[in-house]
């Protein structure tokens, strides 16, 4: 099942070989990833990789982070949505995180809110999910806002990869 959803300003959809450059741009970046690991990829070839395994996330769970793609220019500006976590964090698995990155250029402009915004009606109206769950690094102020402005509430902080982590959660409403 292919997902597209449109927004005011947005396309989100399922992200395809053709988006390798994008996200080659995007994550080739290293201030999209400072509060990542700091650990920018280095090759178009390690773009394509992470479109494969996104790819077969789709298969796998049904849903994994889709493209975001600007209405009036057509280009392509990160990702975001929704992702099913296998593995345990903060002692849970088995949880839908809500994420998203964007090119630096297009930071600012709303784009996270509105696409999470989507992202999330999608998980707890076609998913019927109950609860969906949020994690940003402590200092990224920035998207804390995002997701608190979505309505997700700060439960605690946890260790995620060496560094604090708020874990943030929404539940149906």
């Amino acid at each position: 099942m292919s997902v597209t959803i449109e927004t005011e300003r947005l396309i989100l959809r399922e992200l395809q070989e053709t988006d390798a450059q994008g996200m080659f741009d995007l994550d080739s970046d290293p201030a999209v990833h400072q509060f990542l690991g700091n650990k920018p990829v280095l090759t178009l070839e390690q773009s394509f990789a992470d479109l494969a395994y996104i790819q077969q996330q789709y298969i796998e769970n049904g849903i994994g982070r889709w493209a975001v793609i600007e209405k009036d220019s057509n280009q392509f500006v990160g990702w975001s949505g929704l992702k099913l976590i296998k593995e345990t964090y903060n002692n849970h698995f088995n949880y839908y995180d809500l994420g998203y990155r964007f090119i630096k250029k297009f930071w600012g402009k709303g784009y996270a809110t509105e696409s999470a915004q989507a992202s999330m009606k999608y998980g707890f109206d076609i998913l019927k999910l109950n609860e969906i769950i949020g994690i940003a690094h402590t200092e990224n102020i920035a998207s804390i806002k995002v997701l608190e402005k979505l309505g997700l509430q700060k439960i605690n902080i946890f260790d995620y990869h060496g560094r604090a982590h708020h874990w943030l959660k929404a539940e149906k409403p």
